[in-house]
């Protein structure tokens, strides 16, 4: 099947759960200590994966109503001391983070920007990052433009199809689409509705194959991957 055409990439994003690192097993634990704290049932890291994807400051009001302040400032350290428990690259993140190099790379996350960072450290992955924007770092997190705008403008880049965002949920491609770039899904989204549902711009089934397009686009990055 033939990719649609876009423009190759002058700046790479990237979204970070499940499309850069795998991390649920710490959020998932820092919730349940939330959970158990309400009396509530507790969730599986497959509850976590399909369930979580704004914010917690967006997404905590839902899930505990008036009280959503209280199950943040139970969640918050719970998090700190759990959310590096099996933080891992996801398959293949290496070759495409390696492609990329050439260019300007960033993370948008929702997750909280200072987790995020300090797990970005944890990796020993800062130099590959120009700009790493999480949640409460801008006014409003994904899917609104902001984060991935701010992180553009520490780049040095304004938004266009030439900026490629890549994650794994409709979350991810929404935004992308608000802030004018071109919205590339990695994985099958199963876990958000399917492919259709997200409808990318790009798909690619993994982390190598984006990263095996990628190095076909970019000049001199095909040595890389003999």
């Amino acid at each position: 099947m033939s990719m649609p055409r876009v423009p190759a990439p002058a700046v790479l994003l990237y979204d970070w759960d499940n499309t850069l690192v795998d991390a649920w097993a710490g959020v998932t634990a820092a919730l349940n200590v939330v959970f158990d704290a309400f009396g509530m049932p507790g969730w599986s890291v497959a509850d976590a994966r399909a369930r979580i994807r704004l914010s917690f400051r967006d997404s905590f009001p839902a899930i505990f109503g008036a009280e959503w302040q209280r199950a943040r400032d139970l969640f918050l350290p719970a998090m700190r001391e759990r959310h590096m428990e099996g933080l891992r690259p996801m398959p293949e993140v290496d070759m495409l983070l390696g492609v990329g190099a050439i260019l300007p790379q960033g993370v948008v996350s929702n997750r909280d920007g200072a987790f995020l960072r300090a797990e970005v450290t944890h990796l020993g992955w800062e130099a590959r990052f120009g700009a790493v924007v999480g949640a409460g770092d801008t006014a409003a997190d994904k899917p609104a433009p902001d984060p991935i705008l701010a992180a553009l403008a520490r780049l040095g880049f304004g938004a266009g199809p030439h900026v490629w965002y890549l994650g794994d949920t409709a979350l991810d491609m929404q935004a992308a689409r608000a802030a004018g770039c071109t919205a590339v899904l990695l994985g099958d989204a199963g876990h958000d509705g399917g492919v259709a549902r997200a409808g990318p711009d790009l798909h690619f089934a993994d982390a190598g194959m984006a990263a095996k397009h990628l190095a076909r686009m970019l000049p001199g990055r095909s040595g890389l991957l003999e």
